[in-house]
């Protein structure tokens, strides 16, 4: 396996100023190897992460059934909204925790246009009342379908449970001990913080939460989340539903290259991954954390997949 060190950044960094990439971040065993900004003022800012708000979601979640706030994973959510037991779908009594984590809940739900998506939500006076209202197409647990509405109701047990605001008990519990300063995160109508999307963050302290999650949990000896969870989070628990490809976990990506030596097969990671090319990428068996922001994108300039069309080939030692 080629050494960090022995790389040539060149030609990754002359692809990354041909893309106008906002900013990529790579640590290799906690130091970082490589900062690259667009702007130096980048480094400072605030960037919107969009999606990868699932994952530091998913964290503070996990957090949370560590520590005996939230109850155990297999914990049906009626626990939180006793209004569903009174809905005529008995399936949706069988929700719980876990399904929602890995987005198997089974509500109908498009994503970005339609009738059941997270536009339609954001439209509503009631976005969690909206979420639960809608019809299930799946029984739990039986098909991953991507859904910031589930996220939604997530925030809202986090809040429901610890008795604060989702980002009060992020600052306690992990944004503090991480040093995590500078943020912000947008709420919903009730003042849930959105849990789908709509946290800003520096790209530093984006790596540091992947940094964490590559420590298994652990943080300047402190251990924020446990490694058991860690462990079940970031596991292949559900093939995505296409057109998305790959797997998926509590609410983390979970893929695979392959590997330069064939004969050691695929190298696994898993990856925060937000619209428009926002990522927070951990690939253990390198203890490598890749971070990527991005602003430049729309309908005629689709983002690009910086980690596995730049930096995957310098893993695997070809040239690019």
């Amino acid at each position: 396996m080629i050494g960090i060190h022995d790389f040539n950044f060149t030609t990754l960094v002359q692809g990354l100023e041909e893309l106008e990439i906002r900013s990529t971040l790579i640590l290799h065993k906690g130091s970082p190897v490589l900062e690259h900004y667009r702007e130096p003022e980048v480094a400072a800012q605030l960037n919107r992460i969009n999606s990868c708000t699932k994952s530091i979601l998913s964290a503070l979640v996990s957090i949370a059934i560590d520590r005996g706030i939230l109850p155990h994973q297999d914990t049906p959510v009626t626990r939180f909204f006793p209004s569903l037991l009174l809905d005529s779908d008995h399936r949706k009594h069988e929700i719980t925790l876990a399904h929602l984590l890995t987005m198997t809940a089974g509500f109908g739900w498009t994503e970005f246009g339609g009738r059941n998506s997270f536009p339609t939500m954001t439209k509503t006076d009631d976005w969690v009342q909206y979420v639960l209202s809608l019809p299930l197409e799946d029984e739990p647990g039986t098909r991953m379908e991507y859904n910031s509405g589930g996220s939604q109701l997530l925030s809202a047990i986090l809040r429901q449970a610890a008795g604060q605001t989702v980002a009060e008990f992020a600052e306690q519990h992990l944004f503090g001990p991480l040093g995590i300063q500078e943020y912000r995160w947008d709420i919903d109508p009730q003042g849930n913080h959105t849990g789908g999307f709509g946290l800003y963050m520096q790209p530093k302290d984006m790596a540091k939460f992947g940094q964490l999650f590559l420590q298994k949990g652990r943080w300047e000896g402190q251990q924020i989340i446990s490694p058991s969870t860690v462990h079940v989070a970031t596991q292949p628990l559900y093939e995505a539903t296409l057109p998305r490809k790959g797997f998926y976990g509590w609410h983390w990506w979970v893929s695979s290259f392959p590997n330069a030596e064939e004969d050691l097969g695929e190298t696994s990671y898993y990856y925060a991954l937000g619209y428009g090319g926002q990522y927070i990428v951990v690939v253990p068996s390198f203890e490598l954390v890749v971070v990527v922001t991005n602003d430049k994108y729309g309908r005629k300039r689709k983002p690009v997949d910086v980690f596995r069309q730049l930096v995957v080939p310098l893993l695997n030692g070809e040239q690019l």
